[in-house]
């Protein structure tokens, strides 16, 4: 019914590494994959379909590497997760009401999250210091 694999948060890190480094130029992709810690193979698919979906740009040569092809407040997570996993609503729809209600109001959340506020939010989180007395 709602299938949201592992291949949605794997991209979300990675596009959220590039949205915190700002426009600091393109990133090469092993070193989005070491600092998020996911394989590089696996990213290099991910990656080529955010590419053909508008929303990573590539450039090659030395000074090569991904960049966000959009500004980061206009990234949805839903534009992501969808190009990934494809329509969320179609299964759900068949499923029968509750079904098509959950998703609509998962689809809700992730379509009023943007990439921006993603990369505020873990950016607060790591500033956040704990204290053990």
């Amino acid at each position: 019914m709602l299938a949201i694999t592992a291949r949605s948060p794997y991209a979300l890190r990675a596009l959220t590494e590039l949205a915190r480094a700002g426009g600091s130029g393109p990133l090469p992709m092993a070193e989005i994959a070491r600092r998020r810690e996911i394989p590089v193979q696996f990213l290099e698919g991910l990656f080529a379909t955010l590419r053909r979906g508008g929303i990573l740009h590539s450039q090659r040569g030395v000074k090569g590497g991904y960049s966000l092809a959009r500004p980061a407040t206009e990234i949805t997570v839903l534009e992501i997760v969808e190009l990934l996993e494809g329509d969320l609503a179609s299964e759900a729809e068949r499923s029968g009401p509750i079904w098509s209600e959950s998703v609509g109001a998962l689809r809700a959340v992730l379509r009023a999250t943007t990439l921006a506020e993603v990369a505020e939010r873990e950016e607060r989180e790591a500033g956040a210091s704990m204290y053990y007395i």
